[in-house]
């Protein structure tokens, strides 16, 4: 409910900050009502400001109408933990632990991680799935997250493709090599970004999972993938470059890919996502996505989708 600047007394006028206090609530409560245009406001450029007088008449008309003087009625918000769900990311998991950030890490794979970030158990979700018309995310986080203020941002594009043992012994290049050769294949848990990609990719070669020299244990995230080629476990598996790196193994350069954080408009402005942001434009941070290679980070931030 914005109002125009000229219409209220700025003497009157609170930030984000002295609303909070005033009402007694959390910032990223605030701002969770100004996603859902639920609190009087005044927008003034880029700076939200809130009339006294009329969050004091909010107020009022929040109160149980039948029971005079009683007090005003509770206001539900979302209150999701501080864990980050979804896929694997080695820069994001390595930004987090530089800045000693409270978000805890729960790698569980794109689709799983939106179910739980969808229900509220999850601060932040990471996903990197390749839809059926080629674009990424976007119909998978629509189909999981109907409803609520949601926001999802570029962290980075990825060069995703296959990895296998140092110097390619079996002389690996596609996925038809990796049949031909029965090389042992070690895929990603079902609903993994990474494991989406090569089912895919699969279909426009018309081949089939069922050809595949599988292990029967997948990997849950993209590091255990690639310690199991290293230390010979598996042939080859489908990953990102960065991992692949770290390991000195082989890699063969399939899709650039786009990874992205989902979560709630309020979120995003709360402290930890706002350290992890601010971290990222460092010059250390550039530093480490081209050590780990594979990364380009020039759109991070960026905004992909955003449900009110």
């Amino acid at each position: 409910m914005p109002m125009t600047l000229e219409d209220e007394n700025v003497a009157e006028l609170m930030t984000v900050a002295e609303v909070a206090r005033y009402l007694r609530l959390k910032e990223r409560k605030i701002y969770y009502l100004l996603a859902q245009e639920a609190i009087p406001c005044v927008r003034a450029g880029k700076k939200w400001l809130f009339p006294k007088a009329r969050i004091d008449a909010w107020l009022v008309s929040k109160s149980h109408k039948s029971c005079p003087g009683a007090a005003p009625e509770t206001v539900v918000f979302p209150s999701a933990a501080a864990v980050l769900v979804g896929s694997h990311d080695p820069l994001l998991e390595w930004a987090l632990h530089e800045i000693h950030s409270p978000i805890a890490v729960k790698l569980t794979g794109a689709q799983a991680g939106l179910g739980l970030f969808a229900a509220g158990g999850a601060m932040l979700c990471g996903i990197h799935i390749l839809e059926a018309d080629g674009r990424y995310n976007i119909a998978s986080l629509q189909a999981q997250t109907r409803g609520g203020a949601i926001v999802a941002i570029e962290w980075a594009k990825r060069l995703q493709g296959l990895i296998a043992a140092k110097n390619n012994p079996l002389k690996l290049y596609d996925l038809e090599d990796v049949i031909v050769r029965q090389a042992r294949l070690i895929e990603r848990q079902a609903g993994a970004g990474s494991q989406i990609l090569l089912e895919r990719l699969l279909a426009q070669a018309g081949l089939s999972v069922s050809q595949l020299r599988r292990l029967a244990r997948p990997a849950r995230n993209e590091t255990e993938l690639a310690m199991a080629i290293f230390n010979g476990k598996a042939d080859a598996g489908i990953g990102i470059a960065a991992v692949a790196g770290q390991l000195q193994l082989a890699f063969v350069p399939f899709i650039t890919e786009r990874f992205d954080l989902v979560m709630t408009h309020a979120d995003y402005f709360e402290p930890p996502m706002q350290a992890l942001l601010e971290f990222s434009h460092q010059p250390e941070f550039a530093e480490k996505a081209k050590e780990l290679g594979g990364y380009d980070v020039s759109g991070l931030g960026r905004v992909h989708y955003s449900q009110r």
